[in-house]
């Protein structure tokens, strides 16, 4: 072959690696195991653009480097292929959502293949394929059929909360419950019928039916999550959403929450990941304090991190959902609280608790009573306290909690001083704990140490509130409202829900007309026809979250093509664990949280053996694009006007005119180094090109070229800087496209894309190459590697390359490996190294990061074709980097005459001796006798005449 051809290696060695399954894993308990996954991808209509790869690039290389150093790796790919996109378009066109799914499957694959990337695709897995979901809607059913024992601190089956019931009742049962479950005996339990007895175990299951404030998007139909909103609108089309009380299937995530954040401590995450699942949880330590309703039997429950303030209470904030604002409302505020409630309706909970700089709120006309003493308390509602968190109430305290003091300032409510060392409480809040108590009945002159325990047990004593732990975190919202999703494996008999028996697995997608909420508001699954459980009671209409197979996805992997378990029992046990999982960390509070979840409920009911589910987590960061711009002159748009383009550096000349222009983004496939290419922009543009009645723009230019403006950017189509991976592929090559993004800059951390610098590592590669043909003048080339043995300089080169390299990959340092392989290059070219015993082993290193290249190379080095992956990583041996002679720079009088080198342990004596007799010395001695010979060992010799 002459000059390398990539096009063509790279295509041989993809259909290769298909048709000898090159990449297929077994499991072998003979090799130590790795489990590489990369987070699986939503398979949107328009594919991949480059800055997608980058993650996958970097799991590939890893993965391929550990197969060199003897591991059996699985490296799988699929797709989280349920999810409202789809069904969006099905809205649209009528399409099922199958059917789109499928076929942006289909492109994703391909190009994916185009990468050259070693995954398993015999396992691959798809969120939507009944096989797949039948096991997300089993671990349904087993969170079902579990309740939470917080004495061994793990889920078991309901059969052992019975078991409980009927020998002493729920007296003794700590568990987490809904907060309405009555206190019964065992007698009053046998006493139950058998619904009345199934419905009390409602109370304590996983995964249960509730009244929850949710995101309500009436454009999209459905609930969303809180990460699918943002700003008060839907992060799929911009859609309002407003905070609405609907019934809703939950999960009770937050029996796992001090088991969630203490295995943040068992995994090697970054810390500000770990940091966000702390915040997420939220834990803190505190108190329940019962405030009683004036003049109404009701109470309202308050949790405060600082019950040593409770003498400071000037009023109480209520969430504007709170259930009991009806009956609060007296009929003077009704008009205004109405309104103030419908407002916070339309505002997102994340919305709300990060506006700090807004002040609203509004009186109820009801108090409370202050329990220690006394005093009433106005109620008013504010939309910075939220239903979920918490009792939804607040007691408010505007000395020494800034919101409160900002509230109570705006709208003219005491503020109370409770502590001596409180400062400037005309001015700010102080939320000091130093000092001692003022204003504060029984703790009185006490310090904080001391009024706790004391504030305790005036609690616990008038039965009025006790120490609590709370959370941040609350139950996960698991219903949707739409159609693509798995559905729920429930029926209703009676009004109650109860599960499909197993052997009905999976509970398949029936047809729908349309892919919309019934005439009468139900979800679409209501639109099925005849869609009964055993033809006669009513399913479940709302399906599973995106989030649901997601949350187990990783098992399935190891063995995807199991009909009796999600996997078998000895795959989990060989695989057990992801040892390194890739992807955004976007997913911090979402997927990598409800994963953890779950795994950590498989691993209670014995069918996993790990409590986390992933060893390492490494975030990459964001390829962003590089967008170009045009500048038009404003005042050339129009009927009867030629639309006039103004080179960008001729707007920042003296010698242009004061004219206002319009940046336009400019599609950068046809910029190259800034320079556009007019015509494809004509032809792609006649919008921008030419004026109304089809006159046809001008362009003035700058040393005969239009240089458009540049700025970098998400990338997006609206940007126009969207660079598609198969062009890059096409005219540069995977391999090429594989070592520029990762030349980028380091994993984590977000950079530009530029398709200019890749021409850098388009030379390498071709450098690469001629070490091992000599191109001739006819155009062929001669195949130039020998047997020879190796010089030390050349064994020196490729030991340094190899301990870089290792060292690189395991730091997941892959920025500074690709100029290592540069230098390399060089180097062996200015040695002029044709040797098989360095090449070979180059090959081999280069391969995780070029295979397309090294395995046509290894091939044509005599090996067998397609086994560069199972060779083993080259050993590095020190010995060769250790220098044996050193080059002495030859100074006379200060001047450097000439080098000589010596051995590395060669006596100063020597060094002395033989330097003054070489011959170039000689010369600029002119014969005189040197008055002082400085030998300093490793530097340089310094004569001085």
């Amino acid at each position: 072959m002459a000059e390398y051809n990539h096009r063509e290696v790279e295509q041989t060695w993809q259909r290769f690696w298909e048709e000898n399954q090159t990449y297929k894993t077994e499991t072998d308990s003979r090799k130590p195991k790795y489990y590489v996954l990369d987070m699986f991808p939503y398979p949107s209509g328009a594919g991949l653009h480059v800055g997608h790869p980058l993650g996958y690039i970097a799991s590939d290389i890893f993965s391929r480097y550990k197969r060199l150093k003897g591991f059996n790796v699985l490296h799988p790919m699929g797709f989280d292929s349920f999810g409202l996109p789809a069904e969006q378009y099905a809205i649209q066109t009528g399409q099922h959502p199958a059917v789109t799914t499928e076929r942006n499957i289909i492109r994703y694959i391909e190009q994916l293949k185009n990468i050259g990337f070693s995954y398993d695709w015999s396992r691959e897995v798809r969120t939507s394929d009944p096989g797949f979901y039948k096991w997300t809607q089993w671990i349904f059913m087993e969170l079902f059929r579990s309740w939470y024992n917080n004495e061994a601190d793990r889920a078991e089956p309901i059969e052992t909360l019975v078991a409980k019931f009927e020998q002493n009742g729920n007296q003794s049962v700590n568990a987490p419950c809904d907060d309405n479950t009555p206190t019964f005996t065992a007698e009053q339990w046998r006493a139950m019928s058998e619904q009345e007895q199934y419905d009390m175990t409602l109370k304590y299951r996983l995964t249960y039916v509730a009244d929850a404030v949710v995101n309500w998007c009436p454009a999209l139909g459905t609930v969303l999550a809180n990460d699918e909103v943002k700003d008060g609108v839907s992060e799929r089309g911009g859609y309002p959403v407003e905070q609405k009380k609907m019934r809703q299937w939950m999960m009770r995530i937050t029996a796992y929450a001090d088991r969630l954040l203490h295995g943040l401590d068992q995994i090697d995450w970054s810390e500000s990941l770990k940091e966000q699942q702390r915040n997420w949880i939220g834990k803190s330590v505190g108190a329940e304090v019962t405030f009683q309703i004036e003049n109404r039997e009701e109470t309202i429950k308050v949790y405060t991190t600082r019950v040593d303030t409770i003498y400071g209470v000037t009023f109480m904030v209520l969430a504007p959902e709170h259930e009991l604002v009806p009956e609060l409302t007296t009929p003077e505020q009704r008009e205004a609280v109405e309104a103030y409630v419908n407002a916070a309706k339309l505002r997102s909970e994340r919305d709300r608790m990060a506006d700090v700089k807004t002040v609203s709120g509004v009186f109820t006309g009801s108090y409370v009573i202050n329990p220690f003493n006394g005093e009433k308390v106005p109620i008013w509602l504010a939309d910075y306290v939220l239903a979920g968190y918490g009792t939804g109430a607040v007691m408010a305290v505007p000395s020494g909690d800034q919101r409160d003091w900002t509230f109570a300032t705006h709208f003219g409510l005491p503020i109370v001083r409770i502590l001596d060392a409180q400062k400037d409480l005309d001015t700010q809040a102080d939320a000091t704990k130093d000092g001692r108590y003022v204003n504060s009945g029984i703790i009185n002159g006490l310090t904080y140490q001391e009024a706790i325990p004391v504030l305790i047990r005036f609690l616990e004593e008038n039965g009025i509130g006790k120490a609590k732990t709370n959370y941040r975190l609350r139950d996960a919202v698991f219903s949707r409202q739409r159609y693509w999703g798995e559905p729920v494996p429930v029926y209703y008999k009676d009004g109650l829900p109860y599960l499909i028996d197993e052997t009905d697995l999976p509970l398949e997608l029936p047809a729908v007309d349309k892919y919309l909420p019934t005439e009468t508001g139900e979800p679409p699954l209501g639109r099925a026809e005849d869609w009964k459980y055993k033809g006669e009671y009513e399913y479940e209409l709302s399906t599973m979250p995106g989030w649901a197979g997601s949350s187990w996805y990783w098992y399935r992997y190891m063995d995807p093509h199991n009909n009796q378990a999600f996997a078998s029992k000895a795959a989990v046990d060989y695989w057990r664990d992801v040892d390194l999982y890739v992807g955004g960390s976007e997913h911090a509070t979402g997927h990598l949280l409800y994963s953890r979840f779950w795994n950590k409920f498989l691993k209670d009911r014995g069918y996993v053996p790990e409590e986390e589910p992933f060893k390492k987590l490494v975030n990459q960061g964001m390829i962003q694009g590089r967008s170009n711009f045009v500048y038009r002159v404003k005042e050339s748009v129009g009927e009867g006007k030629a639309p006039v383009f103004v080179s960008a550096g001729l707007l920042e000349s003296s010698d242009w005119p004061t004219m206002a222009v319009t940046a336009l983004h400019v599609d950068v496939n046809i910029v190259s180094n800034d320079v556009l290419d007019i015509e494809a922009f004509r032809k792609s543009r006649p919008d921008l090109t030419e004026s109304p009645d089809g006159i046809p723009a001008e362009f003035i230019l700058e040393d005969g070229k239009y240089i458009c403006g540049a700025e970098i950017e998400k990338m997006s189509k609206s940007k126009y800087n969207v660079v598609n991976p198969d062009d890059i592929v096409e005219r540069y090559g995977a391999d090429v496209l594989r070592l520029y993004e990762m030349f980028l800059g380091p994993l984590e951390q977000a950079k530009p894309w530029n398709t200019n610098g890749i021409d850098g590592v388009y030379r390498f590669i071709r450098k690469f190459w001629r070490l091992f043909y000599e191109e001739k003048a006819d155009n062929t080339s001669k195949w130039i590697v020998t047997d020879d043995a190796p010089t030390p300089a050349e064994l020196k080169v490729l030991h340094k390359t190899i301990k870089k390299t290792q060292d690189d990959i395991e730091a997941m340092s892959f920025n500074t490996t690709v100029p290592a392989f540069m230098v390399c290059v060089n180097e062996l070219t200015s040695l002029k190294c044709s040797k098989r015993a360095i090449l070979q082993d180059l090959v081999v290193i280069l391969s995780p990061f070029a295979p397309h290249i090294t395995e046509e190379l290894w091939a044509v080095l005599g090996n067998e074709p397609g086994t560069v992956t199972k060779t083993g990583f080259p050993a590095f041996e020190e010995k060769y980097l250790v220098e044996d002679a050193f080059e002495y720079p030859i100074q006379i009088n200060g001047k450097v005459r000439t080098t000589i080198s010596f051995a590395i342990d060669r006596a100063p004596t020597e060094i002395e001796k033989e330097v003054l007799s070489n011959e170039t010395v000689q010369k600029w001695l002119e014969g005189k006798a040197p008055k002082k010979v400085v030998v300093v060992p490793k530097r340089i010799v310094n004569v001085v005449v």
